[in-house]
């Protein structure tokens, strides 16, 4: 056979296929109307600029869309997935090729092309279809993961999927058997239903069989195109929309601003607050629940979940529009919404409905439980931003209702009165310094850095011990650094997470305000809470800082030789990547290479680290918020860092440092195990050695002089005993 002549009949069997052009008209209408009924609620979401940078967007989509990175973390699903995506690409591709072969005469279906994709590509394609709707379908009634949702549209899809391949089979091997096609083989399993039928079935039967199936699978076929926007497979439009125009920033950067001038309104408590961003995350989600499987709150059984909060939203947001979004109908009833078929031009002339409490998940005990970490955003697989979305509504609770739990209350009153968010201490900004020769900012000019203690860097007893390292690592590399001191204010971290915008502002220009005055350029932090702000959220009130956690400019100081460790520890240490440093900034080799480079050996990683970190429970105003002693995300932390096996447990961030020491201190049993900041073994194994020599006082006794101080008494003066003394005292530790 002449494999240049390979091609088949398209229509063979069937008579009056220009029926299926007023069928496939019908689809488009349907179709058509409902993604318009998608777009006409978008519109009415506020304006943002989502359509920039447009090679960065493109990129995304192929990285993401395409080619499902995030959807394939999970390899049993990121495969099943990749096998029904790919395979309906594929037959897409196959079926256009026949349009244009059946209704423009071309003539692309022959020879090696009909041979090499039209059969056999096309056919395993169909069948990885057929194998990727039988894996997600053994996922979800098999397996059962409880992160999923269980509706009778999910099951349907799936039977539709799978029963639109089979029919595409079951008429290719009729046909097949029917006319005995020479090139058979090349379609491998169209041919097994051929020769499965050829054996228990007639000519006659095949092509009564054939014609009815090809009809069937055309209505069902065109039924299920014209189905798609109404279901949660209009996710094959919107997850692309949704990942094109993702917000490009780092995760720390991604809360708005509010413009407290032109804003009548602070906060969220309605659709109409949402731009049209927000809204198309609602329609992009595909309930895979990654979102809420992330979420150290419901992990630790409370109500939060960001998989719920994003569905019933979009719920609401389909199920009464017209309400939702505060619309009624003009006089002029000349034309129809999109949007429910109701008459109208619109016009925004009602109040519209609350969504706060409306919806189950959006309860303000749920909203309050969050520790914008972020993990949510990091997990989703057509990048929703279900943080801000949360933010929006505490800033609607806090400004507009002044409702918000007591402890964040007084946190807030703190920070209004203060400066910072500790309400009971009585300790200074300056208390951490004693005896130590640092500056303030405005006796040192010529300072190459600034050091920003930050709230719990100066003021927690346990956190000041991190800052003196840090200053004392700075001076034994001989960097001129100055601080603020007294001056200094918090960030306003706090109070932006917890939703007091206006709060958060103030602070912010107070502070751009006096860096700028004392004209500093460059801050180092060991609060990964103040490095983001400063970082991505100060440069929009005049803030141009270069910024740094202290853990990436001391790894920087000891690449340079500037610091050099002469110890080593035989401590085994994992290291708990805080949520605002790693997964929300990408900074997750600096703290590492500081273990490193303190004890000789790379960290312990535990289960969940880098961009999977599971938070400390310290975010999002939550370390001011006593909570249930069994639902507490430190706990569940501390003993996943206990399990490594672990002597420390090494932190970057001053919040993780108190979260972690009171979640060991609750798990570790028998176990003991140190919570230590990175700055502080890398000053263990870099500071200098105490120098000990023995000196003759005038009462005879001879003593050990360790640093000029601390003297030790020994009564036997002979050679023997002296020595003895030493390799003791040496041995404890002096």
């Amino acid at each position: 056979m002449n494999t240049a002549e390979a091609t088949r009949q398209i229509y063979w069997n069937i008579s009056h296929p220009w029926a299926m052009y007023p069928l496939l008209l019908i689809t488009g209408v349907v179709a058509g109307y409902g993604i318009y009924r998608h777009f006409s609620r978008w519109r009415r979401g506020l304006p943002v600029n989502r359509l920039d940078r447009r090679a960065e967007r493109i990129k995304l989509v192929f990285k993401h869309a395409v080619a499902q990175q995030r959807t394939a973390r999970n390899i049993y699903v990121g495969f099943f997935h990749r096998l029904i995506t790919y395979g309906f690409v594929v037959l897409t591709i196959a079926t256009t090729v026949v349009a244009l072969d059946a209704d423009f005469g071309t003539s692309i279906m022959r020879g090696n092309f009909y041979l090499y994709f039209q059969s056999f590509t096309v056919d395993v394609f169909g069948a990885l279809v057929m194998v990727g709707t039988g894996m997600a379908a053994a996922r979800r009634y098999i397996a059962r993961p409880k992160k999923l949702v269980y509706t009778n549209e999910s099951a349907l899809i799936l039977f539709s999927i799978f029963l639109l391949c089979l029919q595409g089979f079951l008429v290719e091997g009729w046909r097949i058997a029917a006319t005995d096609d020479p090139w058979r083989a090349w379609s491998p399993f169209g041919n097994l239903f051929a020769y499965a039928s050829s054996a228990t079935m007639s000519i006659g039967a095949m092509q009564w069989a054939h014609w009815a199936t090809w009809w069937f699978h055309l209505a069902t076929t065109l039924a299920f195109m014209a189905w798609i926007p109404y279901t949660k497979m209009m996710h094959i439009f919107t997850a692309p929309l949704n990942i094109y125009t993702a917000n490009l920033v780092p995760l720390g950067a991604t809360l708005k601003n509010i413009d407290f001038e032109k804003t009548e309104t602070f906060g969220v408590n309605s659709l109409k607050g949402f731009t049209w961003k927000d809204l198309v995350d609602f329609d992009a989600c595909t309930e895979c629940g990654r979102c809420t499987a992330v979420c150290p709150a419901h992990a630790v059984g409370k109500e939060l979940s960001p998989r719920d909060i994003i569905i019933q939203l979009r719920d609401f947001m389909h199920e009464n529009p017209r309400d939702a979004f505060g619309l009624v109908a003009a006089k002029n009833e000349a034309a129809l919404t999109p949007a429910d078929g109701e008459p109208t031009v619109d016009v925004e002339a009602k109040p519209p409905l609350a969504i706060i409490g409306t919806v189950p998940a959006t309860a303000p005990e749920a909203l309050w439980q969050c520790t914008t970490c972020a993990a949510c955003m990091e997990a989703c697989p057509v990048f929703i931003e279900q943080m801000p979305k949360i933010v929006d509504m505490r800033r609607f609770l806090v400004m507009e209702e002044a409702e918000f739990p007591d402890s964040m209350q007084a946190a807030v009153l703190s920070l209004e009165k203060r400066g910072h968010p500790y309400s009971g201490t009585q300790a200074t900004r300056v208390d951490w310094t004693k005896d130590l020769n640092v500056k303030h900012i405005s006796d040192a000019q010529d300072a190459e850095v600034l050091l920003w203690t930050g709230c719990g860097g100066s003021l927690i007893e346990r956190n000041q011990k991190v800052t003196r390292a840090t200053a004392l690592l700075l001076e034994q590399a001989g960097v001129n650094f100055a601080i603020l001191g007294r001056d200094e204010k918090c960030s306003g971290d706090p109070a932006r997470r917890i939703g007091n915008e206006f709060l958060f502002e103030t602070l912010a220009q107070e502070n751009v305000k006096n860096l700028n005055k004392y004209q500093v350029k460059k801050v180092i932090t060991a609060c990964p809470h103040c490095f983001n702000t400063f970082k991505n959220e100060y440069p929009q009130y005049g803030g141009m800082f270069e910024v740094y956690h202290h853990s990436e400019y001391l790894a920087k100081l000891v690449a340079d030789g500037k610091i050099k460790p002469i110890t080593e520890s035989e401590q085994k240490i994992t290291f708990h990547d805080p949520c605002y440093l790693g997964r929300q900034n990408g900074v997750y080799e600096a703290p590492r290479e500081l273990v490193q480079i303190s004890t000789r050996k790379k960290s312990i990683e535990m289960e969940r680290s880098r961009n999977k970190s599971f938070c400390c429970g310290g975010g999002g105003g939550m370390s001011f918020v006593d909570e249930p002693a069994d639902k507490r995300v430190n706990q569940n932390r501390a003993q996943e860092a206990i399990d490594t096996g672990a002597d420390v447990l090494a932190v970057g961030c001053p919040f993780c440092m108190t979260m972690m020491e009171d979640g060991i201190n609750a798990r570790k049993g028998e176990k003991d195990i140190r919570v230590m900041d990175v700055s502080e073994l890398l000053w263990e194994a870099s500071k200098p050695k105490e120098e000990i020599s023995p000196q003759i006082n005038t009462d005879g006794h001879r003593y050990i002089r360790k640093e000029q101080t601390n003297l030790l008494l020994i009564t036997d003066v002979t050679q023997e005993s002296f020595q003895s003394a030493m390799r003791t005292h040496l041995i404890a530790g002096g």
